[in-house]
């Protein structure tokens, strides 16, 4: 009793004793990497197998670079999964199945440009790109709206752009709004969460969770629950504040050495194998997360629509398939 008032007092000095928002059903979620094939039975029953109650789709928009900030989408030259008409049919698949979507439109820059540091050289180039990207945005939220999409995510890793443009993004949320009746999150990079303006306006607030938590080799889970000590007391901090869930819109790892140091390097490189770290990662994330009332739930970077070919070669990449990380997201999955 003692130790239960104790972390109750402790509670409320991190966090406040105010009421926070408390989810009664977990998103138990993959992110789905487009690609040029439609999607198949096949490619729907692993993710079936593992649980996931979602998917999220990624359609993409490109900008060639900051000098030139027109927005193409939708073209014939990119990826079917990517566009319109592969996002439509990878949706009413996994509906078909009884699988939730999140669609959750991405933009990629040239010459390695991060999103969140997008910056346009004048005015007039803002305007430019902000009417490209409306157009981007709509054309996705009436697809939502028409397909019964559950979730819609109005942008990813964007901060500079949300942070010079207000009263752009005030108006588009407004404007996705009027178009789709479903629930809305914007997913921001783990370092700028807790400096976003735009939560009170949407359902979930949207964080990739590629927290570093361990600098070792190969993390313990207990190492790797200290190291998310800070980040979830600010994340809990944040709901609280806007009494609104956290929804991880994406976390994942590499089956790599010192994985949980830098999670979000993506770049690739030669080494070996390290499943036990990705699998401690995992582990820890979710016995730190899944319990909490103010968790919503999760995403995992990423998923591959053909398991067959993605099982078969052996990587030190961020996939879960077909490796004992697999097996801890079935464990987690199947307890919601």
């Amino acid at each position: 009793m003692y130790y239960l008032l104790w972390n109750w007092i402790i509670g409320c000095v991190l966090i406040g004793c105010a009421a926070t928002p408390s989810v009664s059903q977990k998103i138990d979620g993959v992110s789905f990497v487009a690609s040029g094939d439609t999607l198949v039975q096949k490619d729907i029953n692993p993710v079936l197998e593992v649980g996931a109650s979602h998917v999220a789709i990624m359609p993409f928009g490109f900008v060639r670079d900051l000098d030139n900030p027109q927005l193409f989408f939708n073209s014939e030259r990119q990826w079917y999964g990517e566009r319109y008409e592969g996002a439509k049919q990878y949706i009413e698949a996994l509906h078909q199945n009884g699988i939730k979507v999140m669609l959750k439109p991405h933009i990629w820059i040239g010459r390695g440009t991060f999103t969140g540091d997008m910056q346009m050289q004048s005015e007039a180039d803002w305007l430019q790109f902000e009417k490209g990207y409306r157009e981007f945005i709509l054309l996705y939220a009436k697809l939502a709206q028409e397909t019964g999409v559950e979730l819609f995510c109005i942008g990813t890793e964007l901060y500079n752009f949300v942070k010079e443009r207000p009263q752009f993004w005030n108006e588009l949320i407004a404007e996705v709004r009027d178009v789709y009746s479903g629930k809305l999150t914007y997913a921001e990079n783990w370092d700028k969460v807790d400096k976003v303006t735009i939560w009170n306006q949407l359902d979930y607030i949207g964080a990739d969770a590629y927290y570093p938590v361990s600098e070792a080799e190969t993390p313990s889970i207990e190492d790797a629950r200290v190291g998310w000590q800070p980040h979830k007391n600010m994340l809990a901090s944040l709901s609280q504040k806007h009494n609104k869930p956290i929804l991880f819109t994406e976390f994942g790892y590499r089956s790599a050495d010192y994985a949980g140091k830098e999670p979000w390097v993506s770049d690739r490189h030669e080494g070996k194998m390290n499943t036990e770290a990705q699998v401690n990662l995992y582990e820890a994330l979710f016995e730190e997360f899944w319990d909490e009332p103010w968790f919503a739930g999760c995403f995992v970077w990423k998923w591959f629509h053909n398991h067959d070919r993605t099982i078969s070669q052996e990587n030190n990449r961020f996939s879960p398939q077909g490796k004992p990380a697999e097996e801890v997201l079935k464990k987690w999955f199947k307890k919601t």
